[in-house]
């Protein structure tokens, strides 16, 4: 087996330390910076972004890209940036590397700072294929070479989903819980009626992609109706109505837009304007 590489973590929260302890328990040797100094054990701590820049792969795991920025130096080697942002922030960084030599790898991690090491840690990346580091932290699932916004895309997606789901839990234990209904004797009936109810998106996606929303099973007008009657008991409630206010206002332009009898589907044409 061959030697491996040098590499620097640059950002020490959780996450950062989380990933420069699972390089270190794969044998890397492993060099990190925090702008605010912190030591590690195993790992060698140095006072500047310059120093950390002489591994032969930079990890960058920091607050925001406005804190990237003003470190990004074609110093580096191998730059594997596993900062959060948009898509566009990853594009741009990935023709500044291209700009300035710098082998570029684009992360986004799927996982809890506990996770990382482990068979659950999932890291989408784009850009370079150049992944051998990846493979400390969980799972290294490639989406792709021309876009290097495609990890950043995915990460977002799927945590919109995330939220959607959380979002729509606690509004709903918040109106059981008017009545006085635990969470506890709510939850397992939340928790059978999302996986039944996921069933359904294999089919809903190849609705948006054919665009094709016929239906006899659940029209939009009826999802509109009963948007309102949750919207009214809601507030009926004395809860906020932000949540299923939006979801009905969304769904009732669709309608509005001659999707009234076409599927749930139908909705992704206004999300797409």
């Amino acid at each position: 087996m061959g030697i491996k590489k040098t590499v620097s973590v640059l950002g020490l929260g959780r996450m950062g330390s989380s990933l420069a302890k699972a390089l270190v328990d794969q044998g890397y040797e492993v060099t990190v910076w925090n702008r605010t100094p912190k030591e590690l054990p195993n790992t060698r701590s140095v006072a500047t972004p310059q120093e950390a820049f002489k591994s032969d792969v930079v990890i960058t795991c920091l607050s925001t890209y406005d804190a990237q920025q003003p470190l990004l130096t074609n110093e580096i080697k191998t730059l594997v940036n596993l900062t959060s942002g948009t898509p566009e922030q990853a594009r741009a960084t990935a023709r500044w590397a291209k700009d300035n030599g710098v082998e570029y790898v684009d992360g986004v991690i799927m996982a809890v700072p506990q996770q990382i090491g482990t068979e659950q840690a999932k890291i989408f990346f784009s850009g370079s294929e150049n992944h051998h580091v990846l493979q400390a932290f969980g799972e290294p699932v490639y989406v792709g070479e021309d876009d290097a916004g495609l990890a950043a895309l995915y990460d977002l997606a799927l945590l919109g989903i995330m939220w959607a789901m959380f979002g729509g839990y606690l509004q709903a234990v918040a109106l059981v819980g008017s009545e006085g209904i635990a969470p506890e004797r709510f939850t397992p009936m939340a928790m059978s009626w999302l996986n039944e109810m996921s069933t359904l998106l294999p089919e809903m996606g190849e609705e948006t992609r054919t665009r094709q929303y016929e239906t006899d099973v659940s029209a939009l007008d009826i999802n509109v109706a009963g948007l309102r009657m949750l919207t009214e008991a809601n507030r009926e409630q004395g809860l906020d109505t932000t949540i299923p206010q939006a979801l009905h206002d969304l769904f009732e332009r669709a309608q509005r837009h001659g999707h009234g009898t076409h599927s749930i589907a139908s909705v992704i044409e206004e999300i797409r304007k």
